[in-house]
């Protein structure tokens, strides 16, 4: 019988199959074997401490919080496969680490409102659920903050739509849409 322990974890690596197209865990392994690193290397190279890369790993968590872990993510990983392919050096993977581990991704977050937001009814939730089912459809969630992400100085709307919706928790898309249909 399974634990609720293992259905959580078996929930999180569902999600991040979702998400990512394979498990984090996965992800991470090609990365340590590709670029030779360990946990406690690609820990800050993403933006996060070891113990949550160790819960990402696991599945004890679906996704990090921190802005820049999707962006970097998909820069080592763009790293491994040129690496793989004779496209970086060995002594370039490096230098190249510490760059992605500069990387800062601007989030773009709705203003403070005055008012308390307005419970989702039923019709905001469907809506956001149909527009989040449509864009999570078209691309995987890096996919889709790496196009936000190209988007954002030229068309930052259209940026945090992507984030907010296609990456985002459906809690978060909810409050943005009803901040874009107040009365």
């Amino acid at each position: 019988m399974e634990t609720t322990q293992q259905a959580a974890r078996a929930k999180a690596k569902g999600q991040q199959r979702l998400w990512y197209g394979t498990p984090l865990g996965d992800i991470f392994q090609g990365l340590f074997d590709d670029l030779g690193l360990n946990q406690a290397r690609l820990a800050p190279v993403l933006g996060v401490s070891a113990p949550m890369l160790s819960q990402l790993t696991s599945g004890q968590r679906a996704n990090s919080h921190n802005a820049a872990f999707v962006p970097r993510l998909t820069m080592v990983r763009e790293l491994a496969r040129q690496k793989r392919e004779g496209a970086v050096e060995e002594g370039e993977v490096a230098v190249r680490l510490e760059m992605i581990s500069q990387h800062r991704s601007e989030v773009f977050l709705p203003a403070p409102r005055e008012r308390a937001p307005k419970p989702a009814g039923p019709t905001v939730l469907r809506a956001v659920r149909e527009i989040q089912d449509a864009l999570r459809a078209t691309a995987r969630a890096a996919d889709l903050l790496d196009a936000a992400e190209a988007l954002a100085k030229t068309h930052p709307e259209l940026a945090e739509f992507l984030r907010v919706y296609g990456a985002g928790r459906t809690a978060d898309a909810v409050e943005h849409y009803q901040t874009l249909h107040q009365d």
